[in-house]
């Protein structure tokens, strides 16, 4: 198995038992663009996870893949702790 591989499955193991938990999310979108939002974690797949996030105007659900906590465009954060995954 690919070293890559394993650290993204690595990252899929940590997420796992926080599927519901309010989680922090900031979102690097280049050319110092930084979006913050705070959600629930949704869902897991087996090459991206799903947030649902609260906006003003209304519920929508965003995905990312595990490549991009891998490489810090995405940072996730349990709202009650400080710890990033």
């Amino acid at each position: 198995m690919n070293s890559s591989v394993a650290t993204i499955e690595k990252i899929r193991e940590k997420m796992e038992p926080l599927v519901g938990s309010r989680v922090r999310l900031k979102t690097n979108r280049g050319r110092n663009r930084i979006v913050e939002n705070e959600g629930i974690l949704d869902s897991l797949y087996p090459n991206i996870f799903v947030i649902r996030l609260n906006d003003k105007r209304a519920e929508r659900c965003v995905s990312y893949s595990y490549i991009d906590l891998l490489t810090s465009t995405v940072e996730l954060q349990l709202c009650d702790q400080a710890n990033a995954v």
